[in-house]
């Protein structure tokens, strides 16, 4: 069966006249990165054969293209698989969705994302539980099930141990997360892993306050290192701050 072809959207950028930007490989196949426009937004496009499946090859292209077009302008990430059927529903989208566009970009431009995770050093954790002497027996202990004062005893120390989980997370929160805040435009917090991961950021920042966003990191890192881990990465195309649903009759 004939794969059908169609229009891949990356992302839209705010240009007036026609862009080329290099090539890109979707399903093993190699074409060329072109925008469409609707006055002076356009979309950053290729073509593409058949539907566009969450493999590695294709996320990985998807996110180097956006990152390649970060480097010239700012951006408006679309989510990963949207495929058109022409150019003209390209367009018609981009026009319908004009005003909405138009105020994302002035609060997108010259933002970006970067992104904070705080893992827990396990060691530090088991002894700051060992310190404690009822946490210290809820981890350490036998736990009897069979036992019925017993088995009430666990669930009591094990709402401890989870207390002592949450009251982590809340201190990470007023000394890693709202401190930086500060110096972003915004800020979100998604799922953690409760025990693991104590924060899981994004951040929308200036590029001018970049610099002194990262010495922050890294001010706060040296306060904590003993405790847990930071991974901090980016920039990022805004995909946190960024809620675009691209839904028109006729799409692949």
């Amino acid at each position: 069966m004939r794969k059908q072809s169609g229009i891949y959207v990356f992302c839209a950028i705010r240009e007036k006249e026609p862009k080329k930007f290099d090539k890109v490989i979707l399903n093993g196949q190699e074409n060329e990165v072109y925008t469409i426009h609707h006055q002076e937004v356009a979309m950053v496009v290729s073509k593409v054969k058949g539907e566009v499946l969450p493999e590695r090859s294709n996320l990985f292209a998807h996110q180097q293209t956006i990152s390649r077009i970060m480097k010239e302008y700012s951006v408006i990430p679309m989510s990963f698989g949207n495929v058109f059927h022409s150019e003209q529903d390209v367009q018609l989208i981009t026009k319908h969705m004009h005003d909405e566009f138009e105020k994302l970009f002035t609060h997108l431009e010259n933002k970006i994302e970067v992104g904070l995770k705080v893992v827990v050093k396990q060691n530090w954790v088991d002894q700051e539980m060992l310190n404690d002497p009822v946490l210290s027996e809820w981890k350490t202990g036998k736990k009897d099930i069979s036992n019925p004062a017993s088995f009430y005893d666990q669930i009591q120390l094990g709402e401890m141990a989870q207390k002592f989980v949450l009251q982590l997370e809340s201190e990470v929160e007023k000394e890693i997360y709202n401190p930086l805040l500060e110096l972003a435009e915004a800020g979100k917090q998604n799922n953690t892993i409760p025990g693991k991961i104590l924060l899981n950021a994004a951040f929308l920042i200036d590029r001018e306050k970049e610099e002194a966003f990262d010495q922050r990191v890294n001010e706060l890192y040296e306060l904590w290192k003993e405790k847990v881990e930071f991974k901090y990465s980016g920039p990022w195309p805004a995909y946190n701050f960024v809620n675009i649903r691209l839904r028109i009759e006729g799409k692949i």
